[in-house]
Formats: C-alpha cells, sequence, structure tokens
C-alpha cells in the first residue's frame, strides 16, 4: 500500500502521457511513440512543472521501468534467428559498431563533450538509439537530461535517414538485401529501419527488420563492456577512500541477464507468435512510458547550457557509420 500511495501517482501520470504517445506514434510513424513521449514530458515539466506527489513514481518509471522494459523486449528476439542473420551481417555489424564508438570518444573528446553524453550517442548510433541508450544509461549513471538529450539527437538523424536512404540507395544502385544491411546497420531506431528499408523493397524490408533485431542483441556484450569499465573505475574510487567497501554485484546490469533469459525462453519455443506480438508490443508501450518519465524529469534550460556539439557530433558518428558500412560491405562483395 506504501508503494501505491508514493509512487501511485508518479508511474500513472507517466501512464497517461504513455497512452497517448503510443497513439501519436501510430498516427506518425516516422516519428514513433517514444520520441512523442519524451517530448510531451519534456514540454509539461519545463513549461508547467509536474506535481510534487508524483516525483517518486516518476523516479520509479525512468528507472525501474525502463529497465523491465529491456527484459520484456527480450521475450521478442529469437537467437537463433539472429544466429542466422548475423552470420551474413556480422562483419559489417561489428565495423560500424567499433566505427561508432572510435567515432564518439574522438571527435567527443576534441569537442570536450561529458564521458556520459557521448557514451549514450555513441551506443545509440551504433546499436539501436532508444533501447540501446536505455540499457546502458542506468549502468554508466546517466542523468535524465543526458537520456533526452541523447535520444533526441539519435531521433533527429533517423528522421534524415528515413527521407534519403531509400533514394541514395537506388541512386548507388544497390540490391535488395545490400540495401536491406546498410538500412539495419546504419540507421537506429527499429521503426526507422522499417520504413526506410520498405520504402526501397518489400525484400530489403523484411532484411532490414532481420538485420536490426541482429544488432539489437549487442546491447548484450556492450553492456557487459561497459559494466566493467564502470567496476573498474569504481573499484579504483574505492580504494582511494578509506573504508569504502566496492561491490561488483552492485553495478552489474542484472536486467540485462534476464534480458538475456527472456530471449533464450523466446528461441526454446515457449512462446506462442500471439504471445510475441503481445510481449513486443508491451516492451514497445513500457519504453514510450519509461522514456515519457525520463522526460518528466529533464530539464530543458540545462539541455540548451549543453549547446549543439552533442548534435554535431551524432551527425559525426551517424555519417561514418553509413559510410563504413558501405565500404564493408563492398570489399566482401555484397555490393
Amino acid at each position: 500500500m506504501l508503494f501505491i500511495k508514493e509512487k501511485g501517482p508518479g508511474i500513472l501520470f507517466a501512464f497517461i502521457i504513455a497512452v497517448l504517445s503510443y497513439f501519436l506514434g501510430k498516427l506518425f510513424p516516422i516519428i514513433g511513440g517514444p520520441v512523442f513521449g519524451i517530448v510531451i514530458g519534456i514540454l509539461i515539466n519545463n513549461f508547467w512543472g509536474k506535481p510534487k506527489y508524483t516525483l517518486k513514481g516518476v523516479a520509479f518509471t525512468s528507472k525501474k521501468i525502463l529497465q523491465w522494459a529491456i527484459i520484456v523486449l527480450g521475450g521478442g528476439l529469437s537467437l537463433s534467428q539472429v544466429w542466422k542473420t548475423g552470420s551474413d551481417s556480422f562483419a559489417v555489424m561489428i565495423f560500424t559498431i567499433t566505427a561508432a564508438f572510435i567515432s564518439a570518444y574522438g571527435f567527443g573528446k576534441l569537442m570536450n563533450i561529458p564521458f556520459k553524453l557521448k557514451s549514450l550517442i555513441g551506443v545509440g548510433t551504433a546499436i539501436c538509439g532508444g533501447s540501446a541508450i536505455a540499457a546502458i544509461s542506468p549502468i554508466i549513471e546517466a542523468d535524465e537530461m543526458e537520456v533526452a538529450y541523447s535520444i533526441s539527437t539519435i531521433f533527429l538523424f533517423n528522421i534524415i535517414a528515413v527521407l534519403i536512404f531509400p533514394p541514395l540507395g537506388h541512386l548507388l544502385g544497390f540490391s535488395d538485401k545490400a540495401f536491406g544491411l546498410w538500412a539495419g546497420t546504419a540507421i537506429n531506431d527499429t521503426s526507422s529501419v522499417v520504413a526506410a528499408g520498405y520504402a526501397f523493397s518489400n525484400i530489403a524490408g523484411t532484411y532490414a527488420t532481420i538485420v536490426k533485431l541482429t544488432r539489437t542483441t549487442m546491447i548484450i556484450p556492450i553492456s557487459i563492456i561497459f559494466t566493467i569499465a564502470v567496476a573498474i573505475k569504481k573499484k579504483k574510487e574505492a580504494k582511494e577512500i578509506e573504508g569504502v567497501n566496492y561491490s561488483f554485484k552492485k553495478v552489474f546490469p542484472w536486467f540485462i541477464l534476464w534480458f538475456l533469459v527472456a530471449s533464450l525462453l523466446n528461441t526454446l519455443g515457449i512462446f506462442s507468435a500471439p504471445m510475441i506480438n503481445f510481449i513486443n508490443n508491451l516492451g514497445k508501450f513500457m519504453i514510450i512510458m519509461a522514456l515519457s518519465a525520463v522526460g518528466l524529469s529533464a530539464d530543458f534550460k540545462q539541455m540548451l547550457k549543453t549547446g549543439v556539439k552533442p548534435i554535431f557530433l551524432g551527425l559525426i558518428v551517424w555519417f561514418v557509420v553509413a559510410i563504413v558500412s558501405i565500404i564493408v560491405q563492398f570489399s566482401i562483395g555484397q555490393i
């Protein structure tokens, strides 16, 4: 009862925004529910303010429900399908992910962008936009402003990609499979990948979607790498402060382990087709709900103080990934 009294109003507030955002996302799929959620949340918080009695529930939604959403999304992922597609797209995926992080940290350092923000922009571009940012943010302890800014940046280039990738693909003479692989590795958000893929052709759309789902599984190793990096840093800090005990369990992202368990259950055929469809829809709605809460916690004035440099970083990383995807495909004979 205490949980409902303290956190219920804030969770309900985020839920109402998420319902509105979900339907707006259906009407305008090129934008998508998660972006509507975070934008509506930011507008409410910065122009009207959220009631004080919603604070604890909004904080709970932006952190815990965000992690639960990642677990649920794992239930919609078949590792056998990922393995089959991964054998064809693995080389392109590894090179694009590596290029994304090198460019994010390299140019981010030159532009003096904080570690957490460039990490989120890097992982969002490298893997799968909002879902990857949602997975990594609690590991590196990013705040709501950093999450909101990075998702907004990634969204901007998703829109551009949906508009320019299909005509560019035809201009460059890509085959259906080549374009599907390009879209699946160089566009971030799933809805944007689907939109660009099917705008090119049905075959390209189907292949791009599968490549994108395969790319999503990279959340697991990337999360573990970030966890190890954070663990090493915290262990070092603990040694410098006398009397502080370090625990790896505290920084390990257990929700990523459950994401893998959920994926294994799907792979073993435990979930029926209608159940998988329900799981996918539930996971997407939970992401919208969590990001609505992130928006409700984001300070727009603080975002403006950060300036436009992170947007330029997002542009650079996105451009590098798109070019590297084409180069690798060309070098291995896919194009």
